[in-house]
């Protein structure tokens, strides 16, 4: 009877996967992994580096601007998250803000690989002025990505019900991380590798096309609240997230739970987008090289996203979070001593579990514990917590690979240990959540 169930509910479960609304939604999970993967994780990072990163002093200040970027990126996002929240319940458009911020997205990075062909010789900080409007277009780019992301997320209430919301979001994460295989081996064909300023274009257009889908074939919901958008200012905008930030108070889990992604999501996040000149200027791994380490994450991120997902439902989200917890922190610790360089592949097994499954736990949690019809307000605290750990993580990481830049390798080893400090951290505080959930959800 047990195995009747199951598959019924596996059939269940694949008509939901490939029906076309559903299908094209998690299709911009493909799409999107394919920008975070090329340009966030890979190519970006590997251009400053070849750019800029010249000596051991250098290729640690170069790590300074690439965490750098990426903390103002998050800074803008926490600026305007909290109301994009209060945008979502008032309004219900999701899919209208996902195409905007989602075309503004392929425009800047196709303006970086345009920038990257022309002569532009001129110093500005110390830096050629090709590399620092770069910078700047994949500052924006990775702002414009990340407020994407918020509405995006937001749609999957319209999707499916709670029930299946922890299948859908791994399917949706494992179909990103597909995209992610997809993406960089589509760049090696086309344009290799060596020059990393060249995939920015080809990135561009894979990541446009794969977001059509979404843009043709999935509706906002009707909206059932008020539709008076002329009110929403930043300022009644913020009154109205202060005070879902004072009912977060009330419901002791959330709270709580938005602390734990605080600190983890900052260790990881930090963790896989200073991986590649770790990889390169810490390890030794050439830049080909580390494409073979990448691969492997990636291999491992859709194996989590699947498997994660379905041990979401067998032990709870809460509990899998505690496990992504402790795979992550074994990872930290590998990383941070100066083992053999092959450990750094079981290192990056262990990061794409990491990477694929915490997303699946995260947005689901979120739903679980978000008070009914207030699951927009809550995903804008939900990425506020999130976008400001990307903010100080980064921030942590290249103002210490900057001030320990004379010791070389040394300054990101250190770096990548206060990555640890952060997650140990984050589990102290989900033993909190853990208890809370099992008094009041059970």
């Amino acid at each position: 009877m047990k195995e009747h169930s199951r598959r019924t509910k596996l059939r269940s479960d694949i008509k939901m996967m490939l029906s076309l609304p559903v299908f094209s939604w998690a299709l911009y999970d493909f799409s999107n992994t394919i920008f975070s993967a090329n340009i966030t994780t890979l190519f970006f990072p590997q251009y400053v580096t070849d750019v800029f990163g010249k000596d051991p002093v250098t290729e640690q200040l170069a790590s300074t601007w690439i965490a750098y970027a990426s903390s103002i990126a998050a800074l803008l996002l926490i600026v305007c998250s909290p109301l994009m929240g209060v945008y979502i319940d008032r309004t219900q458009k999701k899919k209208k803000w996902v195409v905007i911020l989602s075309l503004i997205v392929f425009l800047c990075t196709f303006l970086m690989g345009m920038i990257d062909g022309l002569d532009l010789s001129q110093q500005v900080f110390s830096v050629p002025l090709s590399m620092f409007l770069i910078v700047v277009l994949f500052t924006i780019a990775k702002f414009m990505y990340n407020a994407a992301l918020i509405f995006y997320d937001a749609m999957m209430s319209n999707l499916a019900p709670k029930k299946h919301h922890s299948v859908l979001s791994g399917f949706g994460v494992a179909l990103g991380y597909l995209g992610t295989l997809f993406g960089v081996l589509t760049v090696m064909f086309l344009v290799g590798t060596s020059d990393a300023g060249k995939t920015f274009i080809p990135t561009a257009i894979m990541f446009l096309m794969f977001s059509l889908p979404l843009f043709f074939f999935t509706k906002d919901k009707r909206m059932n609240v008020n539709d008076n958008i002329s009110k929403t200012t930043f300022k009644s905008g913020y009154q109205e997230i202060i005070q879902t930030y004072k009912e977060a108070k009330h419901h002791k889990a959330i709270y709580l739970f938005l602390i734990v992604y605080f600190f983890l999501n900052d260790s990881l996040a930090t963790a896989i987008s200073m991986m590649q000149p770790y990889a390169t200027t810490v390890v030794g791994f050439s830049g080909k090289g580390f494409i073979g380490i990448f691969m492997i994450a990636t291999v491992f991120s859709v194996i989590g996203a699947f498997i994660f997902g379905y041990i979401a439902e067998h032990v709870s989200s809460v509990v899998a979070m505690l496990y992504v917890a402790f795979i992550l922190m074994t990872a930290l610790i590998l990383a941070s001593l100066p083992l053999p360089q092959w450990t750094f592949y079981i290192c990056a097994i262990l990061f794409g579990i990491a990477m694929g499954s915490i997303w699946v736990i995260s947005r689901t949690l979120i739903i679980e514990l978000a008070p009914e019809g207030k699951e927009g307000q809550f995903f804008g605290l939900f990425s506020m917590s999130g976008k400001l750990s990307a903010v100080i993580g980064p921030f942590i990481y290249g103002t210490i690979t900057w001030a320990l830049s004379d010791y070389g390798p040394l300054a990101s080893r250190v770096a990548i240990l206060s990555l640890l400090v952060m997650a140990i951290f984050a589990v102290v505080v989900h033993m909190k959540v853990l208890k809370e959930v099992k008094q009041n959800y059970t």
